[in-house]
């Protein structure tokens, strides 16, 4: 009999707990998914080790669109975080939802794409929905719970750790069609996203980069095994067999100035600085102007904004979407 009441007040002390829990998400609009809710994404009821628990603060409608994974290295280069905010930006203006873990780096430009264009992005973290990690990102946070999703499969206070990453990782690539890879080393964590996303039948895109450059060599990797080489978003939304393929754009590396014109010496620096950011010798260089003319025309294009300055004194095309 002893053990029975102390049973039941267990019970009873454990019920207590749930509904305390409950009544908190209440006051920090956080919705909690079961498998058995009718909102819970069917993409992740069929992968192996699907979550129990979804924690979710911001709009849900977003996990009811079509998805795309950007993802990549969190020190990621100037041109590794261009490509991933300007994939994000344009796949999120066709309505696709952009999913990512919102990490430093690619992960944050991605989100920051989606957002730009007016479009919906999905932050899947490794830590409680109600810890901002990391610390840095705290606006970035508030901004995709007001415009997009957070989702997490923690417990609130759950603080981040190594091995949570990995593990949540495989639900980015359990919400997506598709992953898009920007920027890795041969160890980073975004070939994990990427070998579960294959296991789990999804499509894998790899964006390449400088052949010197040790974030490209995971990326290059992948495209030797087979996956998507992505020079557009065509290369995406064609790769996954959907039909607004013809809608997209691709990326226009430069735009005419209010005249509709650009001069020839111009067009030189423009073609000098191609996909890469560079500096004034190497523009001198390419171009074969002499350096005090390649100063002002740096000027004139700057201030068209057709290029943008980078620390140390390096230039490169702005991308617009």
């Amino acid at each position: 009999m002893i053990d029975l009441l102390r049973n039941t007040g267990m019970v009873a002390a454990a019920r207590q707990r749930a509904l305390a829990e409950l009544e908190r998400l209440d006051r920090i609009n956080v919705v909690l998914l079961t498998p058995a809710s009718s909102v819970f994404p069917e993409s992740l009821r069929a992968i192996p080790d699907s979550p129990v628990l979804l924690y979710c603060r911001g709009t849900l409608d977003w996990l009811d669109k079509p998805a795309v994974a950007v993802i990549g290295a969190r020190t990621a280069t100037d041109y590794g975080r261009r490509i991933a905010e300007g994939l994000a930006a344009e796949l999120a203006a066709l309505g696709i939802t952009i999913v990512s873990g919102a990490a430093y780096g690619i992960d944050a430009a991605a989100h920051r794409g989606a957002l730009t264009a007016g479009g919906g992005t999905v932050a899947v973290l490794g830590c409680g929905i109600d810890v901002v990690y990391p610390r840095a990102h705290a606006d970035l946070f508030r901004e995709i719970a007001d415009n997009g999703l957070l989702l997490s499969e923690y417990p609130l206070g759950t603080q981040p750790e190594g091995f949570r990453f990995p593990a949540r990782n495989r639900i980015i690539s359990g919400l997506v069609k598709g992953v898009v890879v920007v920027e890795a080393t041969e160890k980073s964590g975004s070939l994990i996203t990427a070998r579960l996303a294959l296991d789990q039948g999804r499509e894998v895109f790899a964006v390449p980069g400088r052949i010197d450059s040790p974030k490209s060599a995971g990326t290059h990797r992948l495209i030797q095994q087979g996956a998507h080489l992505v020079h557009t978003v065509a290369d995406i939304v064609e790769g996954l067999s959907w039909s607004k393929a013809e809608a997209c754009a691709g990326f226009n590396w430069a735009r005419s100035d209010e005249n509709g014109t650009i001069t020839a010496p111009e067009q030189l620096v423009l073609d000098s600085l191609d996909t890469y950011p560079r500096d004034i010798d190497t523009l001198v260089r390419l171009s074969g102007l002499p350096l005090v003319e390649i100063h002002g025309l740096l000027l004139q294009l700057e201030l068209q904004g057709l290029i943008r300055q980078l620390p140390g004194q390096q230039y490169e095309r702005v991308h617009f979407a």
